[in-house]
């Protein structure tokens, strides 16, 4: 009897819909926000938490258990090391499901799921790259007016 074993199947084989959850977990900590389904979101929620309260405890059987799902291992070492800490006070909520409205293709309700407490990563790497650029440039310029000048 399937009483009270309740939650989205997704439309999805079992062995689908677990890489799916997986997928969406692994690409959410390396990108600390991801666009997805409503649907899809809510049902990676409980995963991703999951993880991260299993990094937060550092083990060794801790970190195999996450390697179980996120099979990648710099993505695993991100999480213990990098996201894990930011949580060690917090006892749970680490994720946050924000509503975009309707794909236009067929009218999906799509929506962002995200890590709380990183919602600015995104901005400063954005902003970083834009200085570097600006010294790159000027130092080119520096060179070059040097071979001009050695030149004449």
């Amino acid at each position: 009897m399937r009483h009270r074993k309740s939650f989205n199947k997704l439309n999805r084989t079992a062995s689908h819909r677990k890489a799916m959850l997986a997928n969406l977990a692994t690409e959410l900590f390396v990108h600390k926000k991801i666009r997805t389904t409503m649907v899809k979101a809510k049902a990676a929620r409980p995963v991703v938490e999951r993880l991260i309260t299993f990094a937060k405890k550092g083990t060794l059987h801790a970190r195999r258990h996450v390697l179980r799902t996120v099979q990648d291992k710099q993505v695993v070492k991100q999480l213990f090391d990098e996201i894990a800490p930011v949580y060690a006070s917090r006892t749970g909520g680490y994720t946050r499901v924000i509503k975009l409205g309707q794909r236009q293709g067929d009218g999906a309700e799509v929506a962002y799921l995200e890590l709380v407490d990183f919602e600015g990563v995104r901005k400063e790497k954005k902003e970083k790259k834009k200085p570097e650029k600006e010294k790159r440039k000027a130092a080119e310029k520096v060179e070059d007016e040097a071979e001009e000048t050695a030149n004449e």
